[in-house]
């Protein structure tokens, strides 16, 4: 039947086009459902793809106005043209949207736009903008439909993403703001706070809790606070917001401790609000159906089906970290899962990265983690200060640490604030996917001399002692 699918796929993002493609190779007859007008969903779109553009752009204009001078070359003071700094990052998108339109006509995967509404197991109805509707059976739905910028707890703030953004917003802004205020001290502030900050604003990071970075590991949190405060970020930790408003001029946020004390106002040009995300789940029929949820969040078994048969749900709307390639994998599993082979997903050796720059990266415990679990470990580190590669490229900030069980020496942590580290932190990633030790990466040969050399250093102090200390 034309209208009959093996899979149907509602959202094209990360985990849904990765599912739906892996799926297609695998001999299903799939399908997708996408309510933007492009493919990729947030990530591409509006959200991992074009703050990488604005993030690398930024910190070349940084580099050459700071940097290369004392490399002995001199230019004359950079100028920015916003425009064409916009344009890279609209095209870099176009590029890889373009690119998965493109992979979906390769594999034969038909693609629908417009909202998916899953009227019952089996079947999928997509209201297209015009309001045709288009009725669609399949075998299995795959949920994948992503996640949306939260608000502030308690307070009502109206995002109009001109003037208190969203991270949307704050990707297609008109100009450099003079005062960027970020609400939140997670990777998406930081990062966009480091884009606006490297190209002229002055960036001011409120945060509820005591240490930027939430549940990250604390040396790495207090080493790249203060990184970030020596290029110029400003920080208020410990506080909480209790109100932004509009004003002629751009927005006023009130804030005030939060163990309490005297309230503070702040004025800016634009007000950033990154307090986190929530699952989108809304207008899939998820309610009539009977489907399971844990707050906003679907609840899967532990092979990503919901309490429904035939339901299955991936990404950011189920439990774990909302990372694109966490997504990745669990689309990747379910397709070959239904296609009868076993799909798996590791879920203590997921990486994540923070692409300011320096970048953090890690994969594994937090020492705070393992301390609280009553784990017996023995803790490894090393500067990159004591590393020859980045003295060579003033790129010296940072350092890299690693968490082994005591009495294995598995690798069981991570963690990396350095330049590259995003790149670096693989080579830990494969070790814990083998159950590796630190002395299986401390004795194997690193290239000198490389940034990498002080992953090894790291593993070398954690079962040893390094060689360059």
């Amino acid at each position: 039947m034309a209208n009959s699918y093996d899979m149907i796929v509602i959202g094209s993002g990360p985990g849904g086009y990765v599912c739906a493609i892996k799926a297609a190779q695998l001999g299903l007859k799939t399908a997708v459902v996408e309510k933007m007008e492009t493919f990729g969903g947030t990530c591409l779109n509006i959200g991992c793809i074009p703050s990488k553009a604005l993030l690398h752009a930024s910190e070349m204009f940084h580099e050459a106005e700071h940097g290369l001078e004392k490399l002995g070359i001199k230019v004359n003071k950079p100028k920015l043209d916003f425009k064409a700094l916009m344009a890279h990052k609209d095209s870099t998108v176009k590029a890889n949207v373009d690119g998965i339109g493109f992979l979906f006509k390769k594999n034969k995967i038909d693609a629908y736009h417009g909202t998916g509404t899953i009227a019952e197991a089996g079947k999928v109805v997509v209201s297209g903008d015009d309001g045709r509707e288009q009725t669609f059976s399949t075998k299995n739905i795959v949920i994948a439909t992503g996640s949306e910028p939260a608000g502030i707890p308690g307070v009502d703030v109206d995002i109009d993403e001109e003037t208190i953004v969203s991270s949307t917003g704050a990707l297609d802004l008109k100009k450099v703001p003079e005062h960027l205020i970020v609400v939140g001290g997670g990777v998406i502030g930081l990062e966009m706070g480091s884009v606006w900050q490297r190209l002229g604003a002055k960036v001011t990071v409120i945060e509820f809790l005591d240490k930027i970075l939430g549940a990250m590991d604390g040396d790495v949190s207090k080493q790249f606070q203060r990184i970030l405060q020596k290029q110029g970020l400003e920080f208020k930790l410990s506080s909480k917001v209790t109100g932004i408003e509009k004003t002629k001029k751009g927005a006023k946020v009130t804030l005030e401790p939060v163990k309490g004390g005297d309230a503070e106002t702040l004025d800016a040009d634009i007000v950033l609000v990154s307090t986190g995300r929530r699952a989108y789940t809304q207008g899939l029929g998820l309610e009539a159906l009977g489907v399971e949820m844990n707050r906003d969040k679907i609840k899967t078994d532990d092979h990503w089906q919901t309490n429904v048969k035939g339901i299955y749900a991936i990404g950011d709307v189920i439990d774990g970290p909302m990372l694109a390639h966490k997504a990745e994998d669990e689309g990747f599993a379910v397709a070959e899962m239904l296609a009868g082979q076993a799909g798996h997903v590791n879920y203590n050796v997921i990486p994540s990265v923070i692409y300011t720059q320096p970048e953090v990266a890690s994969v594994g415990a937090t020492e705070e983690e393992l301390k609280k679990a009553g784990t017996a470990y023995v803790a490894g580190k090393f500067p990159f200060t004591a590393n020859g590669r980045a003295r060579a490229m003033n790129q010296t900030d940072g350092f890299v640490k690693f968490l082994a069980d005591k009495e294995t020496d598995r690798v069981l942590g991570v963690h990396i604030v350095g330049y590259g580290a995003g790149e670096m932190i693989h080579e830990a990633a494969v070790l814990m996917e083998f159950g590796g030790s630190s002395e299986d990466l401390g004795r194997t040969c690193h290239a000198h001399p490389t940034m990498s050399e002080a992953v090894r250093e790291a593993a070398l102090a954690t079962f040893a002692k390094p060689i360059h200390m």
